[in-house]
């Protein structure tokens, strides 16, 4: 993958995918350890929590779309190779917070995804994205 290009984000804006997914059957086994890796890096990296949680419902039976994703992760971080979390000791101790959710994006069981991440002195402190459990009828109940 070092030859290839880089990319300005780790996944297409408006993708979906599906279990069935397009094209045959990649190796089960080298998906997972790219999928473990990559959850490996969102540990320093919360700019990857979405799309590597979204590509590990997929170990059980991986498609060359759900692979074509999981490179596309590897082309975005040798773009961003540099990026990191970083506390800085001089910065100011505001404490701020983001959410957001993906009103019922999964096509198949017409679940949320929502995430949400804590920042302390410019640095991120807690963070997750994740399916919601539950179906909800509205996006302020995806929310809650």
């Amino acid at each position: 993958m070092w030859t290839s290009n880089p990319v300005k984000n780790p996944i297409v804006p408006g993708t979906i995918l599906t279990k069935e997914g397009k094209g045959k059957e990649v190796d089960a086994t080298v998906y997972k350890q790219l999928v473990g890796s990559l959850m490996y890096l969102t540990v320093t990296r919360p700019d990857l929590m979405y799309v590597v949680c979204l590509i590990s419902r997929f170990m059980a039976k991986p498609r060359e779309e759900h692979m074509k994703i999981a490179k596309r992760v590897l082309k975005y971080l040798k773009g961003t190779h540099g990026y990191g979390l970083l506390y800085r000791k001089n910065a100011s101790t505001k404490f701020k917070a983001y959410t957001d959710s993906d009103y019922a994006r999964d096509i198949e069981d017409r679940r949320c995804t929502s995430g949400y991440v804590f920042l302390l002195s410019e640095g991120a402190t807690c963070w997750s994205s994740r399916k919601q459990p539950i179906v909800t009828l509205s996006s302020t109940e995806a929310e809650t």
